[in-house]
């Protein structure tokens, strides 16, 4: 009997300890988490139209069954809001997705979580080099996941390229136009057949812009040091801008402007240099020109202007639960589905090979595009930025337009845009 009873006291001395113990394996945590009185966890995401699938944020809250996904469409300038709730220090979003402005948020990395303490290492082979690399601050902190890109190309009207003598097929123009130099080639002979009313490229910023991001050394280096006014690739983009004007190529039409959306409508504009997303604006602005489109290559190589990353803020309490719906959110698959539903260009190579990529274009004659910018896409050059680059940038283009509007002296006003820079860097 007295073994009987010390057997029933063990029994429920053990009873007791495991009913006090926390969860012994995942799949008991599991269990636990779907009690009827579990609570979700809330993480709020903001972003902006079109910058991630809709219909992809809602099917995130059935993937994520614990998590509440508060998303917040942000509408007007984005970049103000989030810099004026930085500044506040309250109100800030778990998960914020950034335009390419976001080189200006690394002096405040120490409001970002680093996404590599998180876990991020292990997905870099699956987006391109140049894009992860341009997520990491100086100092080595990865504050920005990627998202889409804006990989370029040469948009030309083959009808207008045919009647000037030009090749009109996407590969004979990418063969035969292939340096800046053979493009102002292009254009003289164009003009030549078609007088003023039609001109090779749209503005003297458009080519400035376009040459640089083509290139690897910018305004700055890592540490910080300016390098504007020795960088050969700057002062030949200035130059090459300005060679495009003196031989009238340009139709000083203006991006984002009535002007511009004329111009490509109507034939003024042949062609132009652009990235990815300028496919849905030139088809806006331009429907009567429907069919007659074309892409190709980039003359000078290939370049990236624009796409989106990803962060997680650091006031987030939940940064893990963040994390894993950051990379859902931007895996290979729905990166291929936000190409096909909203035109953002996959930051994810594997995918350039779907057949999704060879889908005819009706507006560009039934060229497959996505097979262009998929090229382009894998040869951009990796480039650093830093958080001046948007003044400084703006403080060139600026000028350089008043060589076009204004016939200004090209070259006094590159002194007198160096001198410029060097007072701004100084404050």
């Amino acid at each position: 009997m007295k073994t009987v009873r010390w057997l029933v006291l063990c029994l429920a001395f053990l009873t007791m300890i495991s009913g006090c113990s926390g969860p012994l394996s995942s799949e008991s945590h599991s269990s636990e988490s779907n009690l009827p009185n579990h609570k979700k966890i809330t993480l709020t995401l903001w972003y902006w139209n079109r910058s991630i699938d809709d219909e992809l944020l809602a099917r995130a809250e059935k993937q994520f069954p614990d998590i509440e996904l508060n998303t917040q469409k942000i509408g007007g300038d984005f970049k103000a809001k989030l810099k004026t709730t930085l500044a506040a220090h309250s109100g800030e979003p778990d998960i914020v997705a950034l335009n390419d402005w976001m080189v200006e948020l690394f002096p405040s990395a120490d409001r970002f979580y680093d996404l590599r303490t998180l876990g991020a290492d292990p997905f870099k082979d699956q987006y391109l080099e140049w894009k992860w690399n341009q997520g990491i601050t100086p100092d080595g902190k990865m504050i920005a996941f990627p998202m889409d890109t804006g990989p370029t190309a040469l948009f030309y009207r083959s009808d207008l390229f045919a009647q000037a003598g030009l090749p009109s097929d996407p590969e004979k123009v990418s063969a035969t136009i292939r340096t800046w130099d053979d493009y102002m080639a292009a254009g003289e002979q164009l003009q030549q057949k078609l007088g003023s009313r039609s001109f090779l490229t749209d503005n003297i910023v458009n080519v400035y812009n376009q040459m640089l991001a083509q290139n690897t050394d910018l305004y700055f280096k890592p540490d910080g040091s300016y390098i504007g006014n020795q960088s050969p690739h700057i002062r030949l983009g200035w130059q090459t801008a300005v060679a495009f004007h003196k031989k009238h190529l340009l139709a000083n039409a203006d991006g984002w402007t009535p002007e511009w959306n004329a111009s490509v409508n109507n034939g003024k504009v042949a062609s132009f240099v652009g990235a990815i997303w300028m496919k849905q604006v030139l088809t806006e602005a331009a429907p009567d020109t429907a069919g007659k489109w074309r892409v190709a290559r980039a003359p000078g190589g290939d370049g990236n202007l624009g796409g989106s990353f990803i962060s997680i803020l650091k006031s987030s309490k939940h940064p893990k639960e963040a994390f894993e719906v950051l990379t859902w959110l931007q895996n290979p698959e729905h990166q291929l589905e936000a190409y096909q539903k909203i035109g953002l260009f996959p930051s994810t190579p594997g995918v350039y090979n779907d057949p999704v990529m060879e889908t005819p274009e009706p507006f560009f004659g039934g060229q497959a595009t996505g097979l262009i910018f998929a090229a382009s896409a894998r040869n951009v050059k990796s480039s650093y930025f830093g958080e001046r680059y948007p003044v400084i940038h703006g403080i060139v283009t600026r000028r350089l337009a008043n060589v076009a509007k204004q016939n200004a002296d090209p070259d006094a006003l590159w002194t007198e845009t160096m001198d410029r820079i060097e007072r701004e860097l100084q404050r």
